[in-house]
């Protein structure tokens, strides 16, 4: 089974942090919550438990993702582990690494972005010039992963769904997910 890791920093987007681990499970898929502490709050006072504490455990996973918020994307890239990890699962091609919203300053932090496509939230094109910002909803870059803002999260939690082999077709039914944004299910 595959093995999602999602950083859980204070002051993080509540919206995109709960989708994206809702999707996952519901995808079939362990996705655990590693928060800085057990319990964080989220940039709308949301307080979460996590489901451990962040460490190395992290890098034994298929894939991390990192939610934005504000200011929880600036506690991710100020982290000394937070790096640790992305430098770590970058260098590994079986292994993905994602961000969206303001989260990837961290990956920016990272060194992950130099002449790397991404996107991240409005304007960060500005705010993160090492890599060429793309205004799509999810862009890949190699096993690199990167969304919009709070409203693109049902897009990029199903492209990751897809990209670890899971069926989002099904999840997406499960869920309405056509009724509630138009046009039909494929078949």
């Amino acid at each position: 089974m595959k093995k999602i890791a999602v950083l859980v920093a204070p002051g993080f987007e509540e919206g995109e942090t709960l989708t994206i681990v809702d999707i996952m499970r519901r995808a079939g898929f362990q996705c655990d919550m590693f928060g800085f502490t057990k319990e964080v709050e989220g940039a709308h006072s949301i307080v979460v438990v996590c489901d451990d504490v962040l460490s190395d455990e992290v890098m034994n996973y298929d894939m991390v993702v990192l939610p934005g918020g504000r200011p929880g994307a600036d506690n991710l890239a100020a982290s000394e582990e937070v790096m640790k990890i992305l430098k770590t699962m970058d260098q590994n091609p079986n292994q993905y690494v994602c961000a969206m919203c303001a989260a990837p300053r961290a990956l920016q932090n990272a060194g992950l972005l130099k002449n790397r496509n991404y996107t991240a939230f409005t304007g960060y094109g500005d705010i993160l010039p090492d890599g060429n910002y793309k205004e799509d909803i999810v862009v890949q870059y190699g096993h690199m992963i990167t969304s919009r803002a709070p409203g693109t999260t049902y897009a990029f939690a199903y492209y990751l769904v897809d990209v670890l082999g899971g069926d989002s077709e099904k999840v997406k039914k499960r869920m309405a997910y056509y009724d509630a944004f138009g046009g039909e299910a494929h078949e």
